[in-house]
This record gives structure tokens, C-alpha cells and sequence, in this order.
């Protein structure tokens, strides 16, 4: 079964679509990705909106650019693990690669320009599936 069946399963067996918060200060071509593949997105344009729709309304995945005006992706990622640590972040980067202190606050690292979209969406559909199955009882 490839990623996209399993996270098809996933979506077939919850009833609704899988949400995902995408934070990226600017427009990318992630949303309509997502939403291609049957994913909810909801988008927000600063970190600071990120974690307020974070603690706000139930979120499977979180995407987080890493360099925003307000706040970096990891400063974000900080917060939301304090928040909850149980929701899988990836982090797209154009700049650089992954830092030290990303190790424990995001669960992968993705550069910008360096994979085909579906590499994005590959990754996504794993973290989902593993952490929805770390929640059944």
C-alpha cells in the first residue's frame, strides 16, 4: 500500500478530511497540493496566526516555512510542541539546512526547490499515518 492509499485509509476511516495548518508568510502553490490530494488546509500568514489556529481548532499536521517576518519556523515549532507534542511539523526551508536545535521540535526538514511537490506530500502522508495510529487505543 503506497503512502497515498494509507492516507486515503486514514481519511475513509475518520470521517473527514485530514487538516493541515500551513504557515508561510508567502503565497505558494502548497495549498492547492493539498487540498488536491483531499487534505483541509488552513493557511495562515505569520507565526503568530499559526499558533493562535494551533491552540485554537484541531490540527493533524502542521507545514512552517522557516523564515517569516514575525518569528522563525522553529520559533513556532517551539511553541506548538509546548502546546502539543504529539502533531507531526515539517519545515520548508529555501536558506539553509537543518539546524541543531530543529532536532526534537520538527519531524522533518524539508529545502525548498530540492524535491518534486509529491516528495512533500510522500512525507506528510507517512507522518500522518504514524501518528494516527500511535493515538487508537
Amino acid at each position: 500500500m503506497s503512502l497515498y492509499e494509507a492516507t486515503a485509509t486514514v481519511i475513509q476511516k475518520e470521517a473527514k478530511p485530514i487538516t493541515v495548518l500551513c504557515v508561510d508568510d508567502e503565497p505558494t502553490a502548497l495549498q492547492s497540493a493539498l487540498e488536491s490530494e483531499g487534505y483541509k488546509v488552513l493557511l495562515v500568514k505569520s507565526g503568530a496566526q499559526g499558533i493562535k489556529i494551533f491552540n485554537s481548532q484541531p490540527v493533524d499536521a502542521v507545514v512552517l516555512d522557516y523564515w517569516m517576518n514575525d518569528m522563525t519556523g522553529l520559533q513556532v515549532a517551539r511553541q506548538m510542541r509546548q502546546l502539543n507534542r504529539t502533531v507531526p511539523i515539517i519545515i520548508l526551508s529555501a536558506y539553509i539546512d537543518l539546524l541543531d536545535e530543529s532536532v526534537g521540535l520538527v519531524d522533518v526538514w524539508i529545502r525548498k526547490g530540492e524535491h518534486h511537490p509529491k516528495y512533500l506530500l510522500e512525507r506528510l502522508a507517512g507522518l500522518v499515518v504514524s501518528s494516527s495510529a500511535s493515538l487508537r487505543p
